[in-house]
């Protein structure tokens, strides 16, 4: 995480005794209501550190205006420490075990038996403290439940039957309950994914679970590269990668984590000022030539350009006007009003499906008209303002288009509910060479038909077909099927299960919904022309004859003198002389088979 503290203006997770979570932003100065639980204000825990556990004071218990108290790893882990001291004093070791006499006596003075929950049935009549009185307490105790929790058992009639392990799961219940406290935890995308799955409606981003999250960013190689190319020469540092998010920017926000420009930071610094945005115009050399302008003695600030990162970056390809990003509000980032001081405000580029496809089309991708300098210097500053505005985003939407369309990303993640095909029908000719493609689905029958237009059968059919017959998009070729080398479908689900004799099985309070599959595959650069498979050449080849240069009459001499030195006899040794001889003297024959005799 980019924080070691709670800073002001972050989102939060709040973790509850329930095992429930909540996001919640620190503004200061406000309150947070967790329901029975109660409340505190955010001003008692900013600048403290995470994984915290705080427990909310009684009214009476507050000194110098601090509601909450720390609670201590001991106190945290108490239940658990004596459960294992009661179960240890119960079975003895061979270290304190006493020896046969005294064990005889004894047996022969009392005989104890151990605790065993056979004979203890759930009786309703078992709690004194009815429903009515319950509550009556919880209204009348203002404190951290510990009064309440204590009275309860001690109401309960047969709390003394329990065994060590009954009674420290009905005491953990009780807390989770009854007990007012909070911890703290960082925000971040699994967090963040569990709060969506359990409290948020799953459906909108495509049912994404981290397993899945996980796997795409694996499958997708998608890790965080240099910024300086000079101290990698022998590398190529330049991580880009290509996305298609309908997610509402989970998977933007998932490789952005990977790539280490998911937090900003410094929060309070950009949220406390005026955001920056690329469209405001405040920079005085833009707005008039500097011709005109005094010369100013102090050293303006440098401000960082929107989308302007060659390194690291996320291109986001959308279909709307605006991209949907609505997810990275946790994550302190508005797409609509960016801060100049996030990581994503200089390293994530956006265009939409118009401006990349048929840019001329798109009114963002004209040229705005040029006024000249001295018609500039007599406008009123608003309209000079307006002018730069439209200038600068018009440079900075033809950077990316053009930029986009040059290609050579090293990757592409799709989550969208589009037919796949098409879409990697436009995006797949701008990956790299040996860049992956993954993806992601809620349902299988996309993938496996994506899979199918990349099979090798597809793909031996696309090469024997005439070169002037060879449409792509057709019916028998949505896509280009040489463009992606061993695609494959997978899917992964986690499930916890019960594992205990005789009664394993998948838990039945697990979530539902769609399992999630992820097609991957490997972009190549097919070989253009003719392939030619060569074997190794013999030691003796010779040169044809129409290959041979012109000799000089010398140079034919001397060929001819080596000739006739070749025909003569070589000498050879006596053995290989007398195998010679002996295969010459041999006729010629057929071999032919036996002839089968009857011997009966």
């Amino acid at each position: 995480m980019a924080f070691s503290v709670i800073q002001p203006y972050q989102y939060v997770a709040i973790r509850l005794p329930s095992d429930q979570t909540r996001v919640e932003q620190m503004l200061p100065n406000t309150l947070i209501n967790l329901g029975k639980y109660g409340s505190f204000r955010t001003n008692q825990i900013i600048g403290r550190p995470y994984h915290l556990t705080f427990e909310i004071l009684d009214r009476s218990e507050v000194e110098n205006g601090k509601e909450l108290r720390v609670v201590q790893a001991a106190e945290l882990h108490a239940m658990a420490l004596v459960e294992q001291a009661e179960t240890d004093g119960e079975v003895p070791t061979p270290a304190n075990e006493p020896d046969e006499l005294a064990v005889s006596q004894q047996q022969t003075t009392t005989t104890t038996t151990p605790k065993s929950n056979v004979n203890t049935h759930d009786d309703p009549t078992n709690q004194k403290l009815t429903m009515a009185e319950i509550e009556t307490l919880k209204r009348n105790t203002m404190g951290s439940g510990r009064e309440l929790i204590e009275k309860i058992m001690q109401s309960h009639s047969t709390l003394d039957q329990k065994t060590a392990f009954s009674l420290a799961k009905y005491t953990l219940r009780k807390h989770k309950k009854y007990m007012k406290q909070f911890t703290v935890l960082p925000l971040d995308v699994s967090t963040l994914v569990d709060w969506m799955m359990a409290d948020r409606e799953f459906a909108k981003v495509m049912e994404m679970r981290n397993e899945v999250l996980g796997l795409v960013g694996c499958w997708a190689n998608v890790h965080a590269a240099g910024q300086d190319s000079a101290m990698l020469s022998d590398m190529d540092p330049y991580a880009r990668y290509l996305v298609v998010d309908d997610t509402g920017g989970l998977l933007v926000a998932a490789m952005a984590e990977r790539m280490g420009i998911l937090h900003p930071t410094d929060i309070a610094h950009e949220v406390a000022g005026n955001p920056e945005d690329e469209d405001v115009d405040d920079e005085q050399p833009d707005e008039t030539p500097t011709h005109l302008l005094p010369r100013k003695p102090y050293r303006q600030r440098y401000r960082r350009s929107a989308m302007s990162a060659t390194s690291n970056t996320i291109t986001l390809v959308h279909a709307n006007q605006q991209p949907n990003l609505g997810l990275l509000r946790y994550f302190n980032f508005d797409s609509n009003a960016p801060t100049a001081s996030h990581p994503l405000y200089t390293n994530m580029k956006t265009l939409s499906w118009l401006q990349l496809l048929e840019p001329e089309s798109a009114i963002t991708y004209q040229e705005p008209p040029q006024i000249p300098d001295t018609e500039l210097a007599r406008m009123k500053s608003n309209r000079r303002s307006a002018y730069y505005r439209k200038r600068r985003r018009w440079e900075r939407v033809r950077n990316v288009v053009n930029e986009t369309q040059a290609g050579g990303f090293n990757g592409l993640i799709v989550a969208s509910f589009a037919d796949p095909s098409s879409t990697l029908r436009h995006l797949v000719p701008l990956l790299a060479g040996g860049s992956q493609v993954v993806v992601y689905s809620p349902n299988v029958e996309p993938l496996v038909e994506l899979a199918d237009c990349y099979s090798t059968a597809r793909r031996a059919a696309f090469i024997n077909t005439p070169l002037e017959q060879r449409t792509v998009p057709s019916k028998d070729f949505p896509v280009d099927p040489t463009l992606l080398l061993a695609p494959t479908v997978h899917t992964a689900r986690v499930r916890k299960w019960q594992v205990l004799p005789g009664r394993t099985h998948p838990l039945m309070t697990s979530r539902g919904g769609a399992e999630g599959y992820i097609f991957v595959g490997t972009r190549v650069v097919p070989a253009e022309g003719k392939v030619e498979a060569r074997g190794r050449p013999p030691r003796g080849k010779k040169i044809k004859a129409d290959d041979k240069p012109a000799e000089s009459p010398v140079a034919g001499e001397l060929e001819e003198g080596k000739r006739a030195a070749d025909d003569e006899e070589q000498p050879q040794s006596p053995l290989k002389k007398l195998k010679v001889e002996t295969a010459a003297e041999q006729p010629d024959r057929l071999d032919t088979p036996d002839p089968v005799v009857n011997q009966a």
